[in-house]
């Protein structure tokens, strides 16, 4: 049994990391590719954890030691089920401690070659955030600007369809960064999950150059965006997307409503989204609102949040933005995704883009 650092393990591809904290704990805080086999679950581990409490850490042992003994020919199949022929696990629990100690040694006991990740999560987290907060992880930002509805979002997912480099801040955040962010089937991450997707993306753009993002503010939804990332977004290329208003409200709806099942619960959402902004508009437009919502004249709703609060709001923060633009009609959503591609491809091929 061997103990390496996370930068280590993650230069090494045939080690399977296999992550033996409890449902609740890799879920606040994940490691995006790892595969969780518990040790214990939610319930079992806040038996452990009340013993040691009350009766110290020896009691706490015995107690795992008692729920763990009967899973153990159980927990080394689950394990070995998730290996490839060539692969190693690395185990690893919060803080590299009593729990991954005890998974490695019955995998060693079998004879199954294995790995401890020191620090364990903890480590893992620190390497994370340590790697957000370097300028030099990130490259050179193709940033896609606009109004709400132009169709920054939609861009940028069939961009990475087709295979361009690309980073969906807001998919990352599973948040679409506005008062009406979490309408759908939509879970906002915490600043951890985000952070860890955040690194596992940037890995994943095999040192391209250049990457498209949308410009994004420093905060989306309950996540702040790493300070180095928006000195690179700063630094970047900026594009500015402009369409009509009947097309941004066309597209809005379309996003908003393509994966809505259910009407009612659809309706509740946007009540609640507009509840929050309301403060924010005069009396006539917040009345002019709410009887379009009770109308379901959606189309009506978009329109007036996008003249009395999105589009105001944009202009001035865009003014604020210390770049200079460069214009892109995305009226028509085709010509726009082609234009983008083409910028890519001239700013890709330059020695600047490096």
């Amino acid at each position: 049994m061997r103990e390496i650092t996370p930068a280590e393990a993650l230069a090494q591809p045939h080690l399977r990391w296999i992550d033996v904290r409890s449902p609740q704990e890799v879920q606040e805080s994940p490691v995006p590719f790892a595969q969780n086999v518990p040790l214990f679950d939610d319930e079992e581990r806040a038996v452990v954890g009340l013993t040691y409490a009350r009766q110290g850490q020896e009691a706490a042992i015995r107690k795992g030691v008692e729920i763990v003994s009967p899973k153990i020919p159980q927990l080394i199949q689950t394990i070995q089920s998730h290996l490839q022929p060539h692969e190693e696990p690395l185990i690893f629990c919060w803080r590299g401690g009593m729990r991954s100690k005890a998974v490695a040694t019955f995998l060693d006991l079998v004879g199954i070659p294995v790995c401890r990740l020191e620090g364990g999560y903890r480590a893992y987290r620190n390497l994370v955030v340590q790697t957000l907060e370097e300028s030099a992880t990130y490259p050179h930002f193709l940033v896609l600007h606009g109004m709400t509805g132009v169709g920054k979002t939609m861009l940028i997912q069939r961009l990475r369809e087709e295979g361009y480099p690309v980073i969906d801040l807001e998919d990352l955040a599973q948040h679409r960064g506005s008062a009406f962010g979490t309408i759908g089937n939509l879970n906002p991450r915490n600043q951890r999950t985000f952070d860890a997707f955040l690194f596992q993306a940037l890995r994943g753009l095999s040192g391209s150059p250049l990457c498209i993002i949308e410009g994004e503010g420093k905060r989306i939804g309950k996540v702040v965006i790493p300070e180095a990332m928006m000195e690179a977004q700063i630094r970047g290329t900026h594009l500015l997307l402009y369409a009509s208003i009947p097309v941004r409200v066309q597209r809005i709806l379309h996003m908003y409503t393509q994966a809505a099942t259910d009407l009612e619960q659809f309706h509740r959402e946007v009540k609640q989204a507009v509840s929050r902004i309301e403060k924010r508009l005069t009396p006539a437009v917040r009345a002019e609102l709410y009887e379009a919502l009770e109308k379901r004249a959606y189309s009506k709703v978009v329109e007036l949040c996008l003249h009395h609060y999105y589009d105001p709001r944009y202009q001035h923060s865009m003014k604020q933005y210390p770049v200079s633009f460069q214009p892109v009609s995305a009226e028509n959503f085709n010509e726009a995704l082609q234009t983008i591609k083409d910028i890519y491809l001239q700013y890709a091929s330059a020695p600047a883009a490096t």
